[in-house]
């Protein structure tokens, strides 16, 4: 299956971590939306976000290392990858973004947002049971 999805994140304690080109990001404890698509096979990628041992290729992967970051939902929805840039439109409406984080292959600010709350997010897509997909 094809679609767009949303990880949501749990950051415990406030933390710096290095992201690649984008260098060190200050994040505040609270809750992250990440969105990101899969156009090749999605219950793949969903598992490999999911996974703790992992090469760091994505901005993601990066935050995902740290032992304070942890995902407690995902959501998902078959849709095309141009869903994914819409889906950060909405969130950047709900949170502040993370500045050039997931979005170097797009013109989005972000694809990652400190969020307060998720529950919109329900009304539209699935939400996944972490550790399947």
């Amino acid at each position: 299956m094809k679609g767009v999805y949303v990880l949501i994140i749990i950051v415990a304690k406030n933390i710096s971590v290095k992201v690649g080109a984008l260098g060190l990001i200050e994040f505040k404890h609270g809750l992250y939306a990440y969105v990101g698509s899969a156009q090749n096979n999605l219950n793949k990628r969903l598992e490999r976000h999911q996974r703790l041992e992992k090469k760091e290729f994505w901005h993601i992967d990066y935050l995902l290392a740290n032992k304070q970051a942890k995902i407690m939902k995902i959501f998902h929805t078959k849709a095309p990858r141009s869903e994914e840039c819409k889906l950060s439109a909405q969130l950047s409406k709900n949170g502040r973004p993370i500045v050039g984080f997931g979005s170097s292959d797009c013109n989005c600010t972000s694809h990652l947002f400190k969020i307060q709350e998720y529950e919109f997010l329900k009304e539209h897509m699935r939400e996944t049971v972490l550790g399947s997909s």
